[in-house]
């Protein structure tokens, strides 16, 4: 991976940080605080590979509808759903119930 791609996955890691619990952001919001709106996918890719680090909340990164597409990055089958409800959020059908309730929106930095 190259030197930009490692600055940029720790930029968004900085962000997925400040998540607070019971709270989710989708990959476009945190693409967005970065000032890179059409990277939304690379923020997805930090978040695949956040996984080995514990100190970032990757279950509270959904996509911009609320489903729970990275769930089959996590350990188990529902792994990402057991986090998130532990933290107060519902989710049915892969999906965060009352996402605009339970949405957070990262600062642009």
């Amino acid at each position: 991976m190259e030197k930009a791609d490692d600055n940029f996955f720790e930029r968004v890691y900085e962000i997925a940080r400040q998540i607070p619990e019971g709270r989710v952001t989708s990959y476009g919001a945190i693409a967005k605080a970065l000032g890179t709106a059409r990277s939304a996918r690379m923020v997805g890719w930090a978040m695949n590979a956040a996984h080995s680090k514990d100190d970032i909340p990757a279950h509270r990164v959904v996509n911009r509808i609320g489903m729970l597409t990275g769930k089959h990055h996590f350990d188990g089958t529902n792994l990402m759903q057991q986090l998130l409800e532990s933290e107060g959020v519902a989710v049915k059908n892969n999906q965060v119930v009352d996402f605009e309730k339970h949405f957070w929106q990262p600062a642009i930095q």
